[in-house]
């Protein structure tokens, strides 16, 4: 009883991790290159074949996670989902302790973890796995009923069935994702949110940080972490004269006051001068923008395409949002920074249009112009 409801509870937690990620496999990606760049494995050439590791990834903890649940390939199972958390534990652990990725997108943007909780989490499944791996020992000497003998059960032929039917759903919201946009939407832009209420929230309860500063006595070489407060009443630390020097680049924000969280704290569009465009789109009573986070991967002929259909649109406010400046031709363009883009929608380009700050729809370019 107890080591099949542990095995239960194991698969789930894989099913719905890898679903989560299933649905939005671009987005996934964008997080496995952030373990590519230069600042933490340093494999940039890497960058482009993380779409392909993202499937790679959640294939193995989807189909991993069903087998474990039909107690298919019991040990081949178990002792695959033990190596995939050695493997998780290792990123996780090394995202933690040098702060490099702060959020490992384990459960995608449904559930957000810190760094140090994806961590235990890993430790917590691996030694569950041990636990389940130890308890179903002795039935790994059993002979395979599924084994090419001709004298399958039905049980293990009704088992496979429904793996090949979990594998076909899958297969179709991976690629609805990859294709499209994700058939669910857990991000904070999801058709219905009010961009202008969800910043007016964040202005009323907004998030505190305070910088702490590395300091480092040229005399002694002692190394102190000081607040800006502290920093500002001790007049010993920049008092001319003083030992003390501020190590560059090893300051850090620390976050004293949790508010009100919102990926649309990032969503601030400007002209290529650097103005403030956003309270004009937000209170716009219909506003259609063209975001592209990667413009020069994007053809001209598209380019030419969306900006014909969208200036059919008869008194909205339109502007074409990347990080180029020339990006297009026929409208205005707008700056914002690809990482925030990118929270947005996982197409490039996409559209999205809104009606007094509120998102209406959110389409990728090829689906908009067809």
């Amino acid at each position: 009883m107890i080591k099949g409801l542990l095995r239960f509870i194991i698969a789930v937690i894989f099913i719905l991790s890898g679903f989560v990620k299933a649905v939005d496999l671009v987005g996934f990606s964008f997080k496995m290159e952030e373990y590519f760049a230069p600042s933490v494995f340093n494999m940039p050439f890497l960058e482009k074949f993380a779409l392909l590791f993202s499937v790679i990834v959640v294939v193995l903890e989807l189909f991993l996670g069903f087998m474990l649940l039909l107690k298919l390939k019991l040990k081949f199972t178990l002792s695959a989902l033990i190596a995939l958390c050695i493997f998780f534990g290792f990123l996780t652990f090394y995202s933690a302790y040098y702060n490099v990725v702060t959020d490992c997108g384990c459960f995608g943007d449904a559930i957000k973890f810190t760094p140090w909780q994806s961590f235990m989490k890993d430790i917590v499944l691996l030694v569950g796995l041990i636990i389940v791996f130890i308890l179903y020992r002795k039935e790994f000497r059993k002979k395979d009923v599924y084994s090419s003998d001709n004298t399958k059960e039905p049980s293990g032929k009704f088992r496979y069935a429904l793996l090949g039917l979990f594998s076909v759903i899958m297969i179709y919201i991976m690629a609805q994702g990859i294709m499209h946009e994700p058939l669910i939407d857990f991000r904070d832009y999801k058709i219905g949110t009010n961009i202008k209420t969800e910043k007016e929230k964040i202005n009323k309860n907004p998030s505190e940080y305070k910088t702490f500063y590395s300091l480092k006595n040229q005399k002694t070489g002692e190394v102190l972490k000081v607040n800006q407060d502290d920093y500002i009443k001790e007049t010993k630390y920049w008092a001319e004269g003083s030992p003390w020097k501020i190590e560059e680049g090893k300051n850090e924000s620390v976050l004293t006051k949790e508010g009100y969280k919102s990926e649309i704290v990032k969503f601030k569009i400007e002209d290529p001068t650097g103005v403030d465009l956003t309270d004009e789109i937000i209170n716009a009573p219909k506003a259609v923008l063209v975001f592209s986070y990667h413009p020069k991967e994007v053809s001209v002929d598209l380019i030419q395409k969306l900006e014909a259909k969208v200036n059919t649109q008869k008194g909205a406010v339109i502007y074409g949002i990347s990080t180029d400046h020339n990006t297009f031709k026929t409208i205005k363009n707008a700056m914002m920074d690809a990482t925030a883009i990118k929270t947005i929608a996982r197409s490039n380009p996409f559209v999205l249009i809104l009606e007094k700050g509120k998102i209406v729809d959110k389409q990728p370019a090829k689906d908009y112009i067809d």
